[in-house]
């Protein structure tokens, strides 16, 4: 990835969230809330491509998403991490950890690691917050992809994005 680009990166996409608008097939919603701030661990994408292989979702470009690899210190974190956590997961939050990003994960588990050591953390609920938020899409809309989410399998807190929007 070209070294100038790398300083506006400050999240990074975990597999559940792209999988979730993978699935609607919505991702376009999420290269545009990611504004080019976003980017992937090549182990997030490796779990990506699975889900494609496995008929979970169609075979979709990603080129619009930056692929970032772990230096070596990173990587020694994500070995300790991978012990209780998968393997986008961790890597995720071992880059976030070093680099001082946020991580955008769906998943119980990497949220709580992230809660506990400092990494700010968001998810597909909040992406679809910040759509409604920036007029790229309406509340209806959102709402209508949240539930296409929950069809293909999405467990959401809520059905309704209504009371995590806010209100002017």
């Amino acid at each position: 990835m070209d070294e100038g680009r790398q300083g506006q990166i400050d999240i990074l996409l975990n597999n559940t969230v792209l999988s979730n608008f993978a699935q609607v097939h919505r991702l376009s919603l999420l290269e545009t809330a990611a504004s080019g701030r976003a980017a992937t661990t090549e182990a997030v994408l490796e779990e990506f491509n699975e889900g494609i292989a496995l008929g979970y979702f169609q075979a979709v470009a990603l080129d619009w998403l930056p692929v970032v690899s772990l230096s070596p210190e990173e990587q020694q974190t994500f070995q300790l991490i991978h012990l209780r956590l998968g393997a986008g997961e961790a890597s995720c939050l071992a880059m976030a950890q070093h680099r001082g990003m946020r991580v955008a994960t769906d998943d119980r588990d990497a949220r709580r690691y992230a809660q506990r050591t400092g990494i700010p953390v968001s998810g597909t609920l909040g992406i679809l917050v910040h759509l409604v938020g920036t007029q790229t899409i309406n509340l209806q809309e959102a709402n209508a992809i949240l539930a296409g989410m929950i069809q293909h399998g999405y467990r959401a807190p809520v059905t309704d994005l209504s009371t995590l929007v806010a209100k002017d």
